[in-house]
Parts: structure tokens; sequence; C-alpha cells
């Protein structure tokens, strides 16, 4: 599986440590930066190639970090075909994936530690979308809301 991550300097450190675990467990890593800590960085100029990647299937799942996390999901929401959530328990990390088709997650690399991260990404790596009607019904309307037709 491929996997694209992408953090600004309140992420670097999480970033770096989870590429290497993800590596390390024979994932294929895209980085898209920041690729070294520069202080003051902005999370879009990062999160949006990630989320671009994610939409146009390049890598098949995402992790954005930012000090908080909230930003970086805020952004990866703005780009047509990503469904990007803020995650900090392990329920949420596979219930995402597997009801609403979750593709980037979001962490807080200010606000979640590096073993609660992996054990994270790994849950959310594993789910997969169940594809129940009611699910893809719901995912209809959030399509229809990025191109501006309401459902």
């Amino acid at each position: 599986m491929r996997i694209g991550i992408a953090a600004d300097h309140g992420g670097f450190e999480l970033k770096v440590h989870l590429s290497a675990a993800l590596k390390a467990a024979g994932y294929e890593v895209v980085d898209f930066g920041a690729y070294k800590l520069v202080a003051g960085d902005d999370y879009p100029d990062f999160v949006v190639p990630l989320a671009q990647a994610v939409a146009r299937g390049e890598v098949e799942r995402g992790l954005a970090i930012c000090g908080s996390g909230v930003g970086a999901c805020v952004t990866a929401n703005k780009v047509p075909g990503v469904r990007a959530a803020l995650i900090t328990d392990p329920f949420s990390a596979h219930q995402g994936v597997e009801d609403d088709d979750m593709n980037i997650m979001c962490l807080g690399g200010q606000v979640t530690g590096d073993a609660l991260s992996w054990d994270l990404v790994q849950t959310f790596l594993h789910a997969n979308f169940k594809g129940d009607e009611r699910f893809r019904r719901r995912l209809l309307k959030v399509a229809a809301l990025e191109k501006d037709k309401h459902p």
C-alpha cells in the first residue's frame, strides 16, 4: 500500500517517526514534506499536495500532521474527494474508514504521542470501507456538496 504523509513544523517529528515505522512495516511512503524542520512553515503547503494525491488515487491513504491536527484536517477536507478526520482514538480510526470511507487521517504532532499515533495509524490502514447501501448513500450526499449540488 502506498501511503502519503505530510507535516508542518508542528508535526515534523511525528512525521519522521511514523515514516520510519511505516517503511519498517513494508509500506511504500510518499513524503510530501516538510523535508526539514522550519519553524513557522505553513501546513497547507504540504497538506494540499498530499490531499490532491489521495483524491487522484496516486496514494491509497494519507496522513496529515500539524501541531493539533485541526489545521491539517480543515485543509485536507477542502480538496474534493478527500474525507479527512482528526483521530485521537482507535474506534474512530477504524470506524471512519469502515463507515465513512475516510482516506486521510489527521494527527496532532504536539498532542498525540508516538506510540498512540502508531497504533492509530495501524488501525486506520488495516480498516476497510464496508460499502453498505446506507454508507454509500451518505457519501453520495457528501460528494454532491463538493459539486455544490445540495442533496
